[in-house]
């Protein structure tokens, strides 16, 4: 890529994880990445040295996307640092279960906060400041479709992204960006694990038809194609990377 400056992604949440994960993978493919980090900041050091050794371009960046100026910082910065921003990966996200009778205010009020207001704060930064062609991938879940009890909140929080991803797509489809979901089906991560016991990860892992749980780069994979070239006509889809579990 001599000579050519390259693509520049902002990935929310990606200190970790799946999030890690995708930073990874499309500072592979040639992109200056942007690792949005919300307190884990060490973890953020250690992945933006690991891109670099690979070869890669990255940058760490704190920011609260459920704050109201968070995703106005992170846009600020790529902007400041690389001239702009090709793509972005609204992937942070935080996940409270409980019942609905028993859901408290607080686990509500930050739930919305994170999963859906800050997807919407960032589509709103990337309908006025994506360069055109660009890409705009987004996070729901596959308990959309499987209405898992205890999951009440967070399902209806991605839900509304799925929402506003089809609509988005719609009025960024001039512009040529393109608007995407993933909902991925349980994965390896912290996020998923915590909190559960053996026997609920292996009752997890029989209901899937591949018997395993999804890894992170299984959803990288999925997130590199719609934020690449060979997605150009993929458009306003939420596309369930779940092994078939639903």
């Amino acid at each position: 890529m001599s000579g050519i400056s390259p693509k520049v992604a902002i990935v929310t949440g990606a200190s970790r994880g799946i999030g890690a994960a995708i930073a990874r993978r499309l500072a592979s493919d040639g992109l200056a990445v942007v690792v949005n980090y919300a307190q884990s900041r060490d973890a953020a050091d250690i992945l933006v040295r690991e891109i670099e050794g690979s070869g890669g371009t990255a940058l760490a960046v704190q920011a609260d996307i459920g704050a109201s100026d968070g995703m106005k910082t992170l846009f600020d910065t790529a902007e400041e640092t690389f001239g702009g921003v090709d793509v972005l990966v609204n992937n942070a996200g935080i996940m409270a279960l409980s019942p609905i009778a028993e859901a408290g205010e607080a686990d509500f009020a930050r739930q919305v906060d994170v999963n859906l207001g800050g997807v919407f704060r960032g589509m709103r930064e990337a309908a006025n400041r994506l360069r055109d062609g660009g890409r705009i991938v987004s996070f729901s879940t596959s308990v959309v479709a499987m209405n898992l009890p205890t999951y009440g909140i967070y399902a209806a929080t991605k839900a509304g992204v799925e929402t506003l991803t089809r609509i988005l797509a719609k009025e960024l489809g001039p512009r040529a960006i393109t608007v995407n979901a993933v909902a991925p089906g349980p994965v390896e991560t912290e996020l998923f694990l915590g909190g559960k016991s053996d026997s609920q990860v292996a009752a997890t892992i029989a209901m899937n038809p591949l018997k395993r749980l999804g890894q992170p780069e299984d959803i990288a994979g999925v997130v590199a194609f719609l934020a690449g070239p060979d997605a150009g006509w993929v458009n306003g889809q939420t596309i369930r990377a779940n092994g078939g579990v639903a």
